[in-house]
């Protein structure tokens, strides 16, 4: 066994990071067999080196992140601080100076990802990211490495554990959007400000990273197509129960019928009970792949929190310095394929309308012929009327993004049309 220590150098020491350094502590010599060598945490940067962290040792705090990655001795950087800046500048100058990288930033890796395995390849090191994309779930290294001699068509999943609590309890127990936003804010499953989680930011780079891996493709987080679930409601969930499902925020990744492009997007829709997301409860994630040799695989865990993303991040940090020890490095980008990302218009899929129209005669056949000019067939209708007012539901058959909103907007020209109360996709089936 290899006796010089592995040096790590950790930036960030919040939630996970913190955990991070626990486990090394706590689990030192399980680490020091698996890996082949003892693995040493030579510093920490924080921002506000006068906080108390328990169980690290203070000399070991710095402020100095970017002196702490030109250190030269140090063998792993683990990232966890997030954001654009300074993680990009920090996790290029450990390249520089000699240092693989272990990171959560989903952020940066959906923006940037391509410049830094660039950056990883051009001085022979390693990026692994494993605990970017649904925390403890193994997910990122079986895309890119158990699956890799397959041929992966749809990746479609849970993969924001705040939007399903918020979505979960609204299904579970009747209530609105903002009263299980409230508790899940109470419970700390939402963030004071809940915008990344709620409008689909975070899951829509959690979508670019696995397109990217599932298709050997460069998708970027502007490629992502991206709806929020703010506008849910009450009267969404009534209906998905009439039809058998529930609603659940989804990222779905596919390839086109023809194999020669690719979509990703985030947003609400509705699943039959029946399929295998469904019944994914409370914070949870869960990931379901479909390809053609294994057909479907389903990865279901915790999706956040200190000690999950700690586990991933550990899982990478044993890989990478056993790499080190080695002298050889793992799988970096696969990009070969260089498939076009479609816009959403390309993409198809069913449709639950509902409309608020006038109660009166002719009203069920001026919407269907709206329908039938722009070649989106009906499948189901559902009509409730009273007093002169009446709700119009609206199921369809599949046809494309671009055919959906072109029938929509027609259909708000209707003098009869009072409105257009909801509109949800519908996958799984």
């Amino acid at each position: 066994m290899r006796t010089r220590p592995l040096k790590v150098a950790l930036l960030g020491c919040g939630v996970v990071g913190s955990e991070v350094a626990r486990i090394m502590t706590t689990h030192a010599d399980d680490l020091t067999a698996r890996i082949g060598a003892p693995v040493e945490l030579a510093g920490v940067a924080v921002r506000r080196p006068d906080r108390v962290r328990e169980g690290i040792d203070p000399a070991l705090i710095t402020t100095d992140a970017t002196a702490l990655v030109k250190r030269g001795d140090i063998d792993v950087v683990v990232e966890v601080i997030g954001g654009i800046e300074p993680a990009r500048s920090l996790i290029t100058t450990a390249f520089e100076h000699g240092a693989s990288v272990v990171s959560a930033n989903k952020a940066l890796l959906a923006q940037d990802g391509a410049a830094l395995h660039a950056a990883a390849g051009e001085h022979g090191k390693d990026l692994y990211y494993e605990a970017a994309v649904a925390g403890a779930i193994p997910l990122i290294r079986p895309l890119r490495e158990s699956l890799a001699g397959d041929k992966i068509n749809r990746v479609m999943g849970i993969v924001n554990g705040t939007t399903n609590f918020i979505l979960d309890k609204m299904d579970s127990t009747g209530a609105g959007y903002q009263e299980a936003l409230d508790e899940a804010t109470a419970l700390g499953y939402a963030e004071a400000d809940p915008t990344a989680d709620v409008e689909g930011f975070d899951a829509a780079a959690k979508a670019a990273i696995l397109a990217g891996i599932a298709f050997h493709t460069r998708v970027r987080l502007d490629d992502v197509y991206r709806e929020g679930m703010t506008e849910v409601t009450a009267a969404d969930f009534a209906s998905a129960k009439e039809m058998g499902c529930t609603i659940k925020l989804l990222a779905i990744c596919e390839r086109a019928a023809d194999g020669a492009s690719v979509t990703a997007r985030v947003h609400p829709a509705m699943i039959p009970l029946s399929h295998p997301l469904a019944s994914v409860r409370g914070a949870y994630n869960a990931v379901f792949v479909e390809s053609d040799a294994a057909g479907q695989l389903m990865f279901y865990g915790p999706g956040a929190g200190g000690a999950p993303t700690a586990s991933a991040v550990l899982g990478d940090l044993v890989a990478v310095c056993r790499n080190r020890i080695g002298g050889a490095t793992g799988p970096g980008e696969s990009a070969y394929a260089a498939l076009p990302v479609s816009p959403m218009g390309d993409v198809v899929t069913r449709y639950h309308i509902s409309l608020d129209v006038a109660d009166k005669p002719g009203v069920l056949a001026q919407v269907a012929t709206v329908f039938a000019e722009h070649g989106v067939s009906i499948d189901t209708v559902r009509q409730q009327g009273k007093d002169g007012e009446a709700s119009l539901v609206v199921v369809t058959h599949r046809a494309s993004d671009a055919a959906l909103t072109g029938t929509v907007e027609a259909l708000r020209k209707l003098d009869t049309v009072r409105g257009v109360a909801s509109i949800m996709r519908v996958e799984g089936e």
